[in-house]
């Protein structure tokens, strides 16, 4: 039977909330729409500029914006200082949700000696290892492989075909994502006699509380010591996490980000797409960097990093361009200085 549509006042969205309402309190939402789509009903928001040419011709019912773009506004208004963080507070009000029942299915496989809360749940065909700890209100999703000696603190969520490797440490409200696989060996390799020869990766991966980690995203675990992805962070889909990684709280790092082994973001950054991070580097707090940037050496100061120009060519062709291009300041000021001494 299909969910009821549910159905809000602006007053009910907003109780709590830092925010000024314009117009009508009693307006009734069901339903969260983009601004141009939005029909009678609807709330919409607005934060980027780009989108405003829709404001005066929308039919939403409300619109939450900041009090600058209220002033053209044809409708009810949510009037906050920050209108993205608002709408991501409202949207919970219509987020649907499966029912989650506890107990464990027929089908999964325990492992010895496991200490499982009554609460926890755990669905068709998981495999639970020994020794393993789930914690109150943990929901591990069908499929899903819980390694020996793993522990889950409470409310964590693991949605369906996660694995974690053994020794995996997951904190409070943690939540990754499917197809997500942490606690994988490191890429610890040694050559000898022209042959690789795997090192053993001896540490583990720790998670602290209200991280999540996207879908296919993959954490290697410690060589030696850990892989740490402390509390608040935001992993996207498909990010490599290398060996002996340690991100920072409250850090947000997009898809496609590749970080190799041993290096060390720090708090409250932010990595865009596609972004490569070389190993044994160390990135501030409050370092932003661009898509598609290579982070090849460690950086210093909080800022907007980025790197990247022109086509594909040979190695030593971006050697020589990268010098050159570095050198372009100095020699800048020289050609300047030059033309002074002419003109004098």
């Amino acid at each position: 039977m299909p969910q009821r549509t549910p159905m809000f006042t602006l007053t009910e969205l907003t109780q709590n909330l830092d925010i000024t309402l314009q117009g009508d309190p009693h307006c009734k939402i069901h339903n969260i729409a983009t601004i141009q789509e939005a029909c009678a009903g609807d709330l919409a928001f607005l934060v980027n500029p780009l989108y405003k040419k829709y404001l005066p011709t929308t039919k939403a019912s409300a619109i939450i914006l900041s009090a600058k773009d209220a002033k053209e506004c044809p409708t009810n208004a949510i009037i906050a200082r920050d209108p993205y963080f608002i709408f991501a507070k409202i949207a919970h009000f219509f987020q649907r949700k499966p029912s989650i029942a506890a107990g464990i299915h027929p089908s999964v496989i325990l492992g010895k000696d496991c200490k499982i809360h009554p609460s926890v749940s755990i669905g068709a065909n998981s495999s639970i290892g020994s020794g393993v700890g789930l914690a109150a209100g943990v929901v591990i999703g069908s499929g899903c492989v819980v390694g020996d000696w793993s522990e889950i603190d409470e409310n964590t969520f693991l949605h369906a075909n996660v694995t974690l490797y053994d020794s995996v440490k997951l904190g409070k409200r943690v939540t990754i994502a499917s197809g997500a696989v942490i606690g994988s060996d490191g890429f610890g390799l040694a050559k000898h006699g022209g042959v690789w020869h795997k090192i053993p990766q001896l540490g583990r991966v720790i998670i602290e509380d209200d991280v999540d980690v996207g879908a296919n995203t993959t954490i290697d675990r410690g060589a030696i010591g850990d892989t740490v992805i402390e509390k608040g962070a935001k992993l996207d889909n498909l990010i490599q996490v290398g060996h002996n990684v340690r991100i920072g709280e409250n850090t947000a790092i997009a898809g496609c980000v590749g970080i190799a082994g041993s290096a060390t973001i720090g708090k409250n950054c932010m990595i865009a797409g596609a972004a490569g991070i070389s190993g044994h580097v160390t990135i501030a707090d409050n370092v932003v960097i661009t898509g598609m940037t290579v982070v090849s050496k460690s950086i210093q100061e909080p800022g907007i990093y980025s790197s990247g120009a022109g086509g594909l060519m040979t190695n030593l062709e971006w050697r020589k361009n990268s010098a050159r291009l570095h050198r372009l300041d100095r020699l800048e000021k020289r050609v300047k200085a030059l033309e002074a001494n002419k003109e004098s």
